[in-house]
């Protein structure tokens, strides 16, 4: 890895101590600068674990990933910087399908600091922007969002408060969202071998079923799924989002990928938006 080119491809420069000032920094960078995206799966490509085909992929050619890949390689990164960081496995609660994946369903990151234990994820797609403390289930209010961990036994919950219930005082109770359950167990990158293979071709993977590109924007997010554009934009005085989508043609996918997530595929892509297969085991 070239860290210093890894920096520039976020927006950042060195230095970057291992402190919360620059964790929070890069957290929200990546999420600004590289897309979620399951593209190679419908350009004919196949995903890897390897890191530095992953940071070949992302840094140099651009590209964003999945979060086997943008949180595989953000990991590595805070490792070169001097971060304590170990990856977790989480599983995804289906939007589409309301059931949870299977083991190892989703990567994601733990970073202690001066004791202090802090969930990081920049690939999970619609999700929180700055690393959330693992040291309490208070809400913790950000730009996008009002999220909190909620633990239950070894279990920790991630959820987010739902966008009907913004305008309350998230003390209060409210409508919570779980968006993904997992433990502290520390994991191998290795771990997740069998489930990167399963999100490229399992009819109960949004990936294999769905081809998708998205962003976090300041005032919202643009996201393309199959030959469709999604809009949000952030809540207005009635605290409700702006949503908007339009029908794509296909020359119109790949100038909004040019120009919107600086995306060139080098094979063609075939959008894709089918129903999800629900799991015969609900997890």
């Amino acid at each position: 890895m070239d860290v210093e080119k890894y920096l520039a491809r976020i927006g950042c420069s060195p230095p970057c101590p291992p402190t919360l000032e620059t964790l929070r920094l890069l957290h929200l960078n990546h999420l600004l600068s590289v897309p979620f995206e399951d593209l190679s799966i419908h350009s004919g490509e196949k995903v890897h674990l390897h890191l530095p085909s992953i940071y070949q992929k992302i840094v140099l050619h651009q590209r964003g990933g999945f979060c086997y890949e943008n949180n595989g390689l953000f990991s590595w990164l805070l490792a070169q910087l001097g971060f304590q960081v170990e990856i977790l496995a989480a599983q995804v609660r289906n939007r589409f399908t309301k059931a949870y994946g299977p083991p190892f369903d989703h990567l994601i990151m733990m970073v202690t600091l001066d004791g202090h234990r802090w969930l990081c994820d920049v690939g999970f797609g619609s999700g929180f922007q700055l690393p959330l403390s693992l040291e309490t289930d208070s809400p913790q209010i950000q730009s996008h969002g009002v999220y909190r961990v909620r633990a239950h036994a070894d279990l920790f919950f991630m959820e987010m408060l739902s966008e009907s219930d913004m305008m309350k005082n998230p003390e209060e109770e409210g409508s919570w969202v779980e968006l993904y359950k997992f433990t502290l167990k520390s994991c191998q990158r290795e771990d997740f071998q069998a489930m990167c293979e399963y999100h490229q071709s399992s009819v109960s993977s949004i990936f294999f079923c769905k081809s998708l590109c998205t962003m976090l924007l300041p005032t919202g997010r643009i996201t393309v799924m199959g030959r469709t554009l999604h809009t949000t934009q952030l809540p207005d005085e009635q605290g409700l989002p702006a949503k908007t989508k339009r029908d794509l043609s296909d020359e119109e996918i790949t100038e909004i990928l040019k120009e919107r997530f600086g995306i060139v595929l080098s094979s063609p892509l075939t959008p894709k938006d089918v129903d999800i297969v629900p799991p015969t085991v609900n997890c």
